[in-house]
């Protein structure tokens, strides 16, 4: 879906938890480099956090990317914002969500909660010995051409407009991983497309990693449909973002707008993208995974 109005395709939007996709797929592509693996325990990986640690031991990288990870869901966006933007950010917020322990053993239920991306953020950030922001410019940003996909909002980016105000969002360093990216419909069509190319990097995040008595089929970074469609969406004020892909035929499919209350009629737009190939109806569970 183009954004209507006076944007374009390469026009920028913030994206929200549309960034989730982007650290699963760099969390892979960075295992890729390194002994690590879905199963390698978290706490393994960070050895600096290891005095800190409260959480279960055994919890895996895979878990915290499939949001089945059991932590405490108790740090808050104030939590992140009050740790600054120092280059150590990363690590030190994921040092509060540790530190806060589990709420029950991984991979019991499927829960959303942003801290397993700042947990991911900083397993990014040890495999790949530089910051999460580099590491996602080297693993995905820079070898795919995503050249209008960035942390930084340009000055092009879309103005924001919720109940006919311009609502100012500050986001904090320190939340990145979950949702800091701003980009294109261009660019996230290209992700799509690339994520599509790669069957062996598809099959990984396609996998459902949820049980059936979950509240969300889900894999690595994304809500799956059944017939293996991926879809998310990401919201801030002023601001909402979704993207599907549909494997099984090759499509991928973006819709983004400048309200954050445009969901639904989002939802109505991806489904039909997506109906006549594989005989679903997703409207209603687009709509309703409301990030």
């Amino acid at each position: 879906m183009v954004p209507v109005g006076t944007a374009q395709r390469t026009t920028p939007f913030r994206i929200a938890s549309l960034t989730k996709p982007f650290t699963a797929v760099a969390a892979l592509l960075a295992m890729q480099r390194t002994a690590a693996g879905l199963e390698t325990p978290v706490f393994d990986t960070l050895p600096e956090l290891h005095g800190d640690w409260a959480a279960d031991k055994t919890l895996t990288i895979g878990q915290v990317l499939s949001q089945t990870s059991g932590l405490a869901p108790t740090v808050t966006a104030e939590d992140v914002g009050a740790l600054g933007d120092s280059s150590t950010v990363a690590m030190d917020v994921a040092r509060l969500v540790v530190r806060a322990g589990s709420a029950r053993p991984p991979g019991h239920l499927w829960e959303y909660y942003n801290g397993n991306y700042f947990l991911a953020g900083a397993v990014i950030t040890a495999l790949m010995e530089m910051t999460y922001e580099e590491a996602l410019e080297e693993l995905i940003l820079r070898p795919w051409a995503l050249e209008s996909t960035s942390f930084d909002p340009p000055a092009s980016l879309a103005p924001g407009v919720d109940d006919g105000s311009t609502p100012a969002v500050a986001y904090p360093r320190g939340r990145r991983p979950s949702g800091g990216l701003c980009s294109t419909a261009d660019d996230l069509l290209t992700f799509g497309e690339r994520v599509l190319a790669k069957p062996d990097l598809l099959a990984r995040v396609q996998t459902v990693a949820t049980r059936h008595d979950d509240p969300m089929r889900y894999g690595l970074g994304w809500a799956i449909g059944p017939s293996g469609q991926l879809y998310l969406n990401g919201r801030l004020p002023g601001y909402r973002a979704a993207l599907m892909l549909v494997p099984s035929h090759g499509v991928a499919g973006v819709a983004l707008a400048a309200s954050s209350e445009a969901l639904p009629a989002q939802a109505v737009v991806l489904n039909a993208l997506q109906h006549d190939l594989t005989g679903d109806d997703l409207t209603e569970a687009i709509d309703g995974f409301a990030a």
